[in-house]
């Protein structure tokens, strides 16, 4: 067993698939998975990377990642902030000269992620339970490389979500995408909302979730 330590991660799963959100959509990608997230939002569906998991040292995780024939990588969790050392790892899959997302809750803050990773930063809606979570704070340091993404389970989530987009003007300086909570809020009155109200963001459906369902590891 690999001791804790500033050179090693806990891991939930590393896994290669197609990128079933985000800007890249349908590339294949190998996705690290890290282990333990303090948030505990209700639409949730990694649940299984709540606790558990096996420690790894960075380099391991970079060898294991090299087996794999892609470009993409996304560090994501859980909550891989967390975690301290992810920003090494993440650090040395760009260093390795992958194109390297990070996928964060929204709930720490983003500033000393390398400027070469594109940061998806996951906002909670109210209905999610975790609204006090969000360090807002970090909206301004976001460029276009970077995304915002949004999970919405109501009409009333949806609301929210556009009056943070407009009081942060995020459309002018990230990408903003929207996404309906699935078990909470069908995919077409998103859509529907989202067309009727003329909104500049993307809208997306779990293209994973299309094609494997909710089986792990895929």
């Amino acid at each position: 067993m690999v001791p804790a330590s500033a050179g090693s991660l806990k891991i939930s799963e590393i896994f290669h698939s197609l990128q079933g959100e985000t800007r890249t959509v349908g590339i294949p990608t190998v996705f690290v998975r890290l282990t333990g997230c303090p948030l505990r939002c209700h639409y949730c569906d990694t649940t299984h990377a709540f606790s558990g998991g096996q420690r790894w040292t960075l380099e391991a995780i970079r060898d294991e990642v090299r087996r794999y024939p892609v470009r993409h990588v996304t560090v994501t969790g859980g909550e891989p902030l967390a975690q301290p050392a992810c920003l090494d790892l993440l650090r040395m899959l760009a260093d390795e000269g992958y194109e390297v997302s990070l996928e964060t809750s929204g709930a720490f803050p983003v500033d000393q992620v390398d400027s070469r990773v594109v940061r998806v930063f996951d906002l909670k809606t109210p209905d999610s339970g975790e609204v006090h979570r969000n360090r807002l704070d970090q909206l301004p340091l976001l460029t276009m490389r970077d995304q915002v993404k949004f999970v919405i389970m109501s009409e009333a989530d949806y609301a929210w979500a556009v009056a943070v987009c407009q009081e942060y003007d995020l459309p002018s300086h990230c990408e903003v995408l929207f996404s309906a909570a699935e078990g909470w809020l069908a995919g077409r009155p998103l859509a529907e909302w989202i067309l009727r109200d003329g909104l500049p963001v993307r809208f997306q459906i779990q293209l994973h979730k299309i094609l494997w369902g909710d089986e792990t590891g895929r």
